[in-house]
């Protein structure tokens, strides 16, 4: 029996006894890796990503120039923990980027949670802020094609503005 190979991942074989040609599908090979990763999802760094607590870094007695700080929490499947301090701003500037970067992701990239002038310093408000934020944060780190990007390395490993 004579075997070659097509481009599409199939088999051939070829019999050389009728001159029948059948088709056989390669196996397909299910892996997980969102226990530990190996070197083929090198992109998958991230085991856990979470917007912990925010700060209001107080500015004017009015609070003018006031502004808050979300504190975020990884962990790395290598054990590793460390955590981040970001402004809502960096987040937008973060997705309009990422929006850029990978204009046929846009289905799985995650919105941010909504703007208020009125309710900005609100505890009610800034709790679902800080759970919106750690949604996105959450799908960015745990999707691959994102978690790799030089954008969100440089996102979390860089010190921001405050």
């Amino acid at each position: 029996m004579n075997q070659g190979k097509l481009r599409s991942g199939r088999s051939r074989i070829r019999s050389i006894e009728d001159g029948d040609e059948t088709l056989k599908p390669m196996p397909i090979a299910l892996i997980d890796h969102t226990i530990t990763p190996s070197e083929n999802s090198p992109s998958l760094w991230a085991r856990s990503a979470k917007v912990v607590d925010y700060v209001i870094v107080a500015g004017s007695r009015t609070r003018a120039g006031a502004y808050v700080a979300w504190n975020c929490s990884i962990e790395t499947f290598e054990g590793a923990q460390f955590t981040v301090r970001k402004r809502y701003s960096e987040f937008v500037m973060l997705r309009d980027m990422l929006r850029e970067t990978f204009p046929r992701s846009l289905a799985s990239l995650p919105t941010l949670p909504p703007k208020s002038v009125v309710s900005k310093f609100r505890p009610k408000f800034l709790e679902a802020r800080r759970q919106g934020l750690s949604y996105f944060l959450s799908c960015i780190l745990l999707n691959p094609e994102f978690a790799g990007s030089p954008l969100v390395k440089d996102f979390l490993l860089n010190p921001g503005d405050d």
